[in-house]
């Protein structure tokens, strides 16, 4: 396997640049997601990486070779698609070993290599089947044993899942993530779904208009969000973002009805600043009888049995989602107080970045 690096990679469409002086190292047996919202740019730096697309300006180098003007042929990549892009004509063995053959490889080579991915991907008793007879996710399966067998350096998975439905990607998803770990292969993946990004990935890249916003371990993204963007983006349910206004030390005014919130900003901002706080909803509580908090109007109740769900509207607020343990008694139009805890704030500037907490 190998060690990736993207020096200033920038790409430009005529006058429009779409690709803006990305950096990035990807070490060797490292499961990196690329993830953000449709027209971010993730799948346009997956086919540079690829040599799908060639690069306006920067540097791709694999294990410290540059790369950047090799065709995708030479690249020693091997690439996944959102299309399983199988021949309807050929058997699944032969979809497998079609790209080895025209390689050149002895018949005793590509078989080893293509029965080894069979076993790896539980496929074994599908290979003299056409693609048709198989459903998506054995589809799936098949292209990414094509990949397989080609023992790339780097894999690269281009929204692979999301031609299946829920459980199927669930299903593949864990099937993908145990193939990392026996494979040890370094993988980079593009999704618009942050599920997959968390679960998947050793690190993550947010991408946002061409640009990196945050890069991290899953963990590192959820707790500590460099800016609005990411905070809005990465978690299911969204971070809870309330517009706010300072109004002292250590306080904030939040809603129409300027309800006064304890946080932990210690950054210096002169009363009347705007702030946004934001909150997860499963760090928000509801009051006890006598605590102060902030009040909010139950919309709408969601039960799941372990878990319930409120969705609540405060005067000059957007919806306020908040996650429960177990089971709720609770209803629509029910007013309730909830606590916003200091520990669990993000507090972010004018300029959307985050801001220090005490």
């Amino acid at each position: 396997m190998a060690q990736l690096t993207l020096s200033g990679i920038t790409k430009s469409f005529g006058t429009t640049t779409v690709i803006h002086g990305v950096d990035l190292k990807v070490e060797d047996g490292e499961f990196v997601v690329f993830v953000g919202p449709s027209g971010c740019g993730k799948s346009t730096l997956l086919r540079i990486i690829a040599g799908l697309e060639e690069v306006t300006s920067g540097m791709i180098a694999i294990d410290g070779e540059d790369v950047s003007r090799l065709p995708a042929s030479e690249r020693g990549l091997a690439m996944v698609f959102q299309s399983y892009a199988l021949y309807p004509h050929m058997s699944v063995y032969k979809n497998m070993a079609f790209a080895l053959e025209n390689m050149g490889l002895k018949t005793p080579d590509i078989d080893q290599r293509v029965r080894r991915a069979a076993t790896m991907l539980r496929l074994t008793d599908y290979l003299d089947r056409k693609p048709k007879a198989l459903s998506g996710g054995q589809r799936q399966r098949v292209a990414i044993g094509r990949a397989i067998v080609r023992d790339p350096k780097i894999f690269l998975f281009d929204e692979p899942l999301s031609n299946l439905d829920a459980e199927l990607r669930v299903a593949t998803r864990k099937e993908l993530a145990g193939l990392h770990a026996e494979l040890g292969g370094t993988m980079i993946y593009v999704t618009h779904d942050q599920v997959e990004a968390m679960t998947l990935a050793d690190r993550i890249v947010v991408l946002q208009g061409g640009r990196i916003e945050q890069i991290g371990t899953p963990l590192d993204l959820y707790n500590a969000p460099d800016n609005l963007f990411v905070a809005g983006f990465i978690g299911s349910p969204r971070m809870n973002l309330l517009p706010a206004r300072i109004s002292g030390p250590g306080t904030v005014a939040v809603g129409e009805d300027g309800q006064v919130v304890e946080t932990g900003i210690v950054a210096p901002l002169k009363p009347g600043a705007t702030v946004t706080l934001g909150i997860r909803p499963e760090h928000i509580a509801l009051a006890k009888n006598g605590e102060a908090g902030l009040t909010m109007t139950i919309d709408l109740v969601e039960r799941l049995g372990g878990e319930s769900y409120l969705y609540g509207s405060a005067p000059g607020l957007p919806q306020i989602t908040v996650r429960l343990d177990g089971q709720t008694s609770h209803g629509r139009g029910d007013s309730v107080t909830i606590r916003l805890p200091i520990a669990h704030q993000h507090v972010f500037n004018e300029a959307g970045k985050a801001m220090g907490r005490q």
